[in-house]
């Protein structure tokens, strides 16, 4: 498999951790989502994902997958063990809704497109920029906060695509001094993701293309 990624993109994070899980060799292929006013742009990957957004993930078949709770499922219906997902139908439920809770909540409004809008359109300083990323990871953390209970992830004693939406998330926050002191319970299951090799080994610091 192709993987078509960035080393700090928090979606491609996600499916590098997800192939790490499954056990499943990639090949990476970089692409610097600022460099040069941003790789993903050119028209030779504008062809592979019109979105120009990483992850892409080109499969066996030659076939591209985009979106990276999309490939994680596939990955996880083509190579089942070990499970993302709970068996459990109301388990498998709450898995996802805390996944997409980041994903799809927190995530989308502090990627790097709406950061340039805000900067490059918006004409905000980076003062701005910065409350904006500040208080969507917090409120978003702060219910997710009140919903977990690590045992020692966020869904219980098994890694799920919760987690897996979670380690990324953590560590952007991190990275732009987003607070965490409020966030037990969070900084605990991200705590325990990165204890395991191959959340450790899908870390931003740890890709060919990181600087």
């Amino acid at each position: 498999m192709k993987l078509y990624s960035y080393f700090r993109s928090s979606a491609a994070y996600r499916v590098r951790i997800a192939l790490n899980i499954k056990g499943i060799a990639y090949e990476t292929a970089p692409v610097h989502l600022v460099k040069d006013g941003g790789h993903n742009k050119r028209p030779e990957f504008r062809a592979i994902n019109p979105q120009m957004r990483v992850p892409v993930l080109v499969t066996p078949t030659g076939d591209t997958l985009i979106q990276s709770l999309a490939i994680i499922e596939y990955l996880d219906e083509m190579h089942p063990e070990p499970p993302l997902l709970p068996k459990e139908p109301l388990a498998r439920a709450k898995a996802r809704g805390l996944a997409e809770l980041i994903a799809c909540d927190i995530h989308p409004l502090n990627n790097i497109g709406p950061l340039r809008y805000l900067k490059n359109t918006m004409g905000h300083d980076q003062s701005t920029i910065d409350a904006w990323y500040h208080h969507w990871v917090i409120a978003g953390f702060e219910a997710l906060e009140a919903m977990i209970e690590p045992r020692p992830y966020v869904c219980g004693k098994d890694v799920t695509l919760a987690d897996i939406c979670l380690v990324p998330q953590v560590y952007n926050a991190r990275r732009l001094k987003v607070p965490l002191d409020k966030f037990p319970k969070i900084v605990a299951a991200d705590a325990a993701c990165l204890a395991l090799p191959a959340f450790e080994k899908a870390r931003p610091e740890n890709q060919p293309d990181a600087e």
